[in-house]
């Protein structure tokens, strides 16, 4: 309803009618609005609350604007029931009537102590010292009433959903917490023992906290929505909620690889021990065969075998005593570095033992050579000729006997080679590799 000028012309009793029947149905809506915010159970929530920073200081506020609210509405129903009154004396109003219906009804009938506007002072409708009267119309009132009721409704409906929405959450989460915190315990998952479980005390004390915040002082937890006039108009801010979520779940997960572990360590122990088992006898047999080269082979250069790093074993024992203190955060980092090392070492003593064998498998390829020979030489009828059988003896000696020279040896199995295709027509035995070495195993007989 708009302002109107009291100086204005008298209403006629239809003009007094309609205004009535106009105010008198603002004053029912404003009746139910002011029921339904006294019977919210946000506000219900926020009288018994024993409340904190800015809610405390917002419902202060806000418990002012409503005991105003009811001053005001007082104060319309008793301006508009007198309206009804003088319109009742008559049932055609005289002009006196007419004009003190006018004044109730256009004018500034209703005179308040106080300013509404300093919500924070807790203005009272006897005013306060140093406070003065005011005087307002009927349509003045409401639209402050509708002011007063909007502001007080956004800050009960705010801290009315924050307690709504968090809470629950946070005591949910609290459980999924504690059921968490129940299986880290029975993995060896301790404070001070495991990251993990340093993580988990502090979400606990952290929601511990967040819990007490949003009960004390829901309005700290509030986003109002921007642009929007509507009471009411935001969301929970869940930052601080939404942030230990993440980290209970990824202590879960945490915790997942943690049974893991627990469940795969004493195989990846037991095969851990046995790849160095392998390496250390790989390492062994590599150096008795070094003994038996330097006894058999003469003139040849056999590399020293190393023994087997202890470092491995004293970190394989480490790894069996996080095992039996169930430190498995320490232990699944360990068991991974273990297995890495111990395939290396396998290979290390495999290759250390293909080098030090590597004069008796040429010595090995030299006689399997002139064995081939002899049998293609008797298999053509040339057995009985005394050179080839000069020249494989002689060579047969050389590799039968030891020490054995592999130079002296390979130059007579090679003499043998190129007698024995020139006895049977065949192509020059020069063209057969004649380094020394592994390469040699791969000339043809």
């Amino acid at each position: 309803m708009g302002v109107t000028d009291p100086a204005g012309p008298v209403m006629d009793r239809d003009e007094v009618d309609r205004a009535l029947a106009r105010l008198g149905a603002e004053h029912e809506a404003i009746e139910t609005s002011l029921l339904a915010l006294q019977d919210h159970a946000g506000r219900r929530l926020l009288e018994g609350a024993e409340l904190t920073g800015v809610t405390k200081e917002r419902w202060a506020s806000t418990e002012a604007a409503i005991t105003l609210l009811w001053a005001y509405f007082d104060a319309y129903s008793d301006a508009l029931r007198t309206a009804r009154q003088i319109r009742a004396r008559r049932r055609w109003s005289s002009r006196e009537d007419l004009v003190e219906l006018t004044e109730l009804l256009r004018g500034e009938p209703v005179t308040l102590a106080g300013s509404a506007a300093a919500l924070a002072n807790a203005p009272t409708l006897h005013g306060g010292p140093g406070r003065l009267s005011e005087r307002y119309s009927l349509s003045a009132l409401v639209d402050r009433m509708n002011e007063l009721y909007a502001s007080s409704l956004d800050m009960v409906v705010a801290a009315d959903a924050v307690w709504s929405a968090l809470p629950a959450r946070i005591d949910l989460l609290a459980a999924e917490l504690q059921r968490t915190r129940q299986l880290a315990h029975s993995v060896g998952v301790r404070p001070g023992e495991h990251p993990a479980g340093d993580d988990l005390e502090r979400i606990t004390r952290t929601l511990a906290r967040l819990r007490e915040q949003v009960i004390s002082d829901p309005l700290a937890f509030w986003v109002p929505a921007q642009g929007s006039s509507a009471p009411g108009g935001g969301r929970p801010d869940t930052t601080v909620y939404d942030r230990e979520a993440r980290a209970l779940e990824d202590v879960r997960r945490e915790i997942d690889a943690v049974l893991t572990v627990r469940q795969d360590a004493e195989k990846r122990l037991v095969r851990l021990r046995d790849v160095l088992s392998r390496a250390d006898r790989t390492l062994a047999e590599a150096r008795t065969a070094r003994g038996e080269v330097l006894a058999k082979i003469a003139a040849t250069e056999v590399p020293v075998v190393s023994g087997p790093p202890t470092v491995l074993q004293e970190q394989l024992a480490t790894a069996a005593e996080y095992r039996r203190h169930a430190q498995w955060h320490r232990l699944s980092p360990l068991l991974e570095e273990l297995e890495q090392k111990a395939e290396e070492e396998l290979l290390r003593a495999r290759e250390s033992l293909t080098a030090v064998t590597a004069p008796l498998a040429v010595r090995a390829e030299l006689r399997g050579r002139l064995d081939a020979y002899k049998a293609k030489v008797a298999r053509l009828g040339l057995a009985e000729d005394p050179e080839l059988a000069e020249l494989y003896e002689r060579a047969r000696r050389m590799l039968w006997s030891a020490p054995c020279d592999l130079r002296v040896a390979e130059q007579a199995v090679l003499r043998y080679q190129r007698a024995a295709a020139e006895a049977l027509g065949g192509p020059d035995a020069s063209a057969v590799p004649r380094q020394f070495g592994p390469q040699d195993s791969r000339g043809e007989p």
